[in-house]
């Protein structure tokens, strides 16, 4: 019997993120709705290109293939555009094959609220506002940037890498670490390393991805030619001694990775070109400006690390977006650590 909704792994991705919608949004942008709406019907049969998020999304529905008794994920799509000018997205869905069936069409307004009533662990979008939105109400979001898309169809592994404090964890230590500089910030870790971090924003899509490799280590079990589909990594700024929370994080929850970076304040593109994560989810845009090594990057505008100078207490928002899965171009200053 399959897993019901519940109990599943859930992702939700909006147009922006999983297609290329370039095309539509500039008209959208310049002649209106109306032009917008009247285009797409045009377009309907016309299939869409692949966006920043396809490669990550293709593989990990994969998982269901693996597993298909269980079907253990599920990915639903959260759209700013309406049901009629959405079918032209789920005819593109229908034609690259994904086993995407749960939809949210929202009509311009932002679809963000409704990540709980998927049981979404995760949303990804291009529209930062959105996404903004989300993370402020407590819900796991993250923007995904502009980046080459690269999908090597034999490749069947999926990686996915995550920065530690601020994603994973909360930001206790970016908070000593801006306070009280990195000395401060070793005394603090050191002192505190047998206490586990408070969850953050996307704790709860690292713990669940390692139930799936749970149901890996079964599979070996039962078939030592099991070929492994998942991979994860988490990659941090941090180097020992502050290396000893991290672990014991990760064991209080009963969770690990598969392969762990401590950089020591090193680039982590250093890593990223070698792992080539299919994403890679950071707190700090100043960590994901790798473009030139096509890896899809993912900001999570959580903690104090995404705070205005002037109101520390508040997350930063940027323009209003309108149009339906607007890429937003708006900047945000790169921050240190």
């Amino acid at each position: 019997m399959a897993y019901p909704i519940e109990k599943k792994l859930v992702i939700a991705v909006s147009s922006s993120a999983l297609f290329d919608l370039g095309e539509s949004d500039k008209i959208f942008r310049e002649q209106g709705p109306k032009a917008y709406k009247e285009y797409q019907e045009d377009q309907l049969d016309a299939v869409l290109e692949r966006g920043v998020a396809f490669p990550f999304i293709r593989r990990f529905l994969k998982i269901n293939e693996c597993f298909a008794e269980q079907q253990p994920v599920e990915v639903v799509l959260l759209s700013r555009n309406s049901a009629a000018t959405g079918r032209r997205v789920f005819r593109s869905i229908h034609h690259y094959g994904l086993a995407i069936s749960r939809a949210a069409f929202t009509e311009g307004k932002s679809p963000y609220a409704y990540i709980p009533a998927f049981n979404a662990s995760l949303f990804l979008s291009a529209n930062e506002n959105d996404v903004q939105k989300a993370i402020a109400a407590g819900f796991p979001a993250g923007t995904v940037l502009p980046s080459p898309v690269v999908d090597d169809l034999e490749d069947l592994e999926l990686r996915v890498a995550f920065d530690f404090d601020g994603v994973i964890a909360d930001d206790e230590a970016e908070t000593v670490y801006r306070n009280d500089q990195l000395e401060g910030f070793h005394r603090h870790e050191h002192a505190n390393s047998h206490i586990p971090h408070n969850p953050g924003p996307l704790a709860n899509l690292f713990t669940r991805l390692s139930i799936l490799q749970k149901l890996e280590d079964k599979a070996v079990e039962q078939d030592r030619h099991y070929r492994r589909i998942l991979r994860t990594a988490i990659i941090t700024a941090r180097n020992a001694p502050a290396h000893e929370r991290v672990v014991t994080t990760l064991e209080s929850w009963g969770v690990s990775a598969n392969e762990t970076f401590f950089l020591g304040g090193m680039k982590k593109g250093r890593i990223l070109t070698i792992l080539k994560p299919h994403m890679f989810f950071d707190d700090q845009k100043s960590h994901l400006g790798y473009e030139s090594l096509d890896v899809p990057m993912v900001h999570i505008p959580f903690g104090v690390a995404n705070r205005s100078p002037i109101d520390h207490n508040a997350p930063v928002f940027l323009a209003e977006a309108e149009s339906p899965d607007e890429k937003t171009t708006g900047k945000v200053k790169p921050n240190a650590g």
